[in-house]
């Protein structure tokens, strides 16, 4: 590396300049000691010197290069474990119980199955034998209520899942630019879950339409199934023997022949 040898270049040049009366970084051999009356300068000795400081320097180098290297790691694990500061969790769950509270709004037979079920037990089940003509018209105005009912509500949810769309789409936009901005993997990963908890909600949204729609549309069949039944059995009452339709004579005209 172009460090290492300048450094060592800059030891060796140091040492060159310095004054011989100077001691050296180990001690000579005894011979080189003395020597026409003073210290003498001994090469081999000093060349080894040098060698060691420069492996030295090396040995350093590397020390701050591996500290430098776990820094840098300790500063990415740190990015990986920043938490994304940003929750559209309670958006999402608001736009959730808008189209709940919709459902749960729901006229006349509601999503329940008890109330289901009792409904098709009397308002829709058989024309019973002993009901007068006036029962027989309530009934059938009580089937139509309810399928107006239904069609009312299901416009209603459909209403309310496009309110949620605008919500939807700020949302959206928002997690994307979080998502392509995160500065670590927790931040990424946050940001995905969020944008799976929108779908969810979208879901939600899709779901609640579709049975209101069901609901309507199965309201609307009860009431065709329960008024071809009633038809028969005032179609019955008509043809009765005695008790049915009787011929008789009929005024026109008052007063006339």
């Amino acid at each position: 590396m172009t460090l290492r040898r300048t450094s060592v270049a800059l030891i060796a040049a140091s040492a060159l300049s310095l004054p011989v009366a100077l001691s050296p970084l180990t001690a000579p051999p005894a011979y080189a000691l003395f020597g026409f009356g003073g210290i003498v300068f001994d090469p081999s000795n000093y060349v080894q010197n040098v060698l060691t400081a420069a492996r030295t320097l090396e040995q350093i180098n590397n020390q701050i290069t591996s500290l430098q290297n776990e820094a840098q790691m300790l500063i990415n694990q740190a990015r990986n474990l920043t938490s994304l500061p940003y929750s559209a969790l309670q958006s999402l769950q608001q736009s959730v119980q808008r189209t709940q509270q919709l459902l749960n709004e729901a006229r006349r037979i509601a999503f329940d199955v008890q109330q289901i079920d009792q409904a098709f037990q009397t308002t829709y089940g058989e024309a019973p034998l002993s009901a007068s003509d006036q029962d027989l018209i309530t009934g059938a105005r009580e089937r139509w209520e309810n399928t107006v009912a239904g069609l009312q509500d299901a416009m209603r949810v459909q209403a309310g899942v496009i309110g949620n769309i605008d919500t939807n789409r700020t949302q959206m936009s928002e997690l994307i630019g979080r998502s392509q901005g995160a500065t670590g993997a927790l931040q990424a990963a946050q940001a995905g879950n969020q944008l799976l908890a929108l779908q969810g909600q979208q879901l939600a949204d899709l779901t609640a339409v579709v049975a209101a729609n069901g609901r309507a549309q199965a309201l609307a069949d009860a009431e065709r199934a329960a008024a071809a039944e009633q038809g028969r059995e005032q179609r019955r009452r008509f043809l009765a023997p005695g008790s049915g339709y009787q011929p008789g004579n009929a005024r026109m005209f008052n007063g006339g022949n």
